[in-house]
């Protein structure tokens, strides 16, 4: 079992066969535009997003729930052995991201379209566990993406190395996603109308 593997996979797997269904993946290297590509959706579909709680620090304009569930190290850890999460990883900057079954669960009873964003470990993760989910890839090229984390605030030369860093082991494992969409500069907008066609094309109407 790798890390970032929710113990009890084929009970989990029976479990949310059905809910998987309406489930989308959105996934893509820091800097590609995932945040403001789903409040697009939002604008033109019934999205509810799913939301991963993590340990790393809350940032300026962040909250509790917007847009993680920020939790210490050693609550993440509990919520490990205790089988909480029914996926989880840990990334490059020695923070832990995962989706609890509590989080699923409340996606399945919202009856609306679920996204979820999560990194390329966790996407190896669903799929392995459920093939048929629609995974879509968010690229953009490298340097548009160095170009765009330059531009946040308070960024170190460390910081910017470790994200690109990170972003050339995404581009490894690209293979994983059944869609690739780039969100081109300054063309956010036609990102957002090919990835919401992806999502009506597969979405299964009960």
């Amino acid at each position: 079992m790798f890390e970032g593997e929710a113990r009890g996979g084929f009970k989990n797997k029976i479990l949310y066969q059905k809910t998987m269904k309406n489930i989308f993946i959105i996934s893509g290297p820091s800097g590609v535009g995932e945040d403001s590509i789903i409040k697009g959706l939002k604008k033109i579909l019934p999205i509810e997003v799913i939301i991963t709680t993590t340990t790393r620090d809350l940032r300026p304009g962040e909250s509790q729930g917007n847009p993680y569930y920020f939790i210490s190290k050693e609550e993440f850890k509990n919520g490990i052995e205790n089988n909480e999460f029914f996926e989880y990883a840990k990334e490059y900057n020695d923070n832990y991201y995962g989706v609890t079954h509590k989080e699923i669960e409340r996606i399945k009873n919202s009856d609306k379209i679920g996204i979820w964003k999560i990194e390329y470990k966790g996407v190896i993760y669903a799929k392995k566990m459920f093939p048929n989910i629609i995974a879509i890839f968010i690229n953009a090229p490298l340097d548009i993406l160095e170009k765009r984390i330059r531009n946040r605030s308070n960024v170190s030369e460390e910081y910017i190395k470790e994200r690109l860093d990170y972003t050339r082991e995404w581009l490894k494992n690209i293979d994983i996603y059944n869609y690739k969409v780039e969100n081109e500069e300054g063309k956010l907008k036609d990102t957002i109308k090919k990835v919401a066609n992806i999502i009506e094309k597969n979405y299964i109407d009960d």
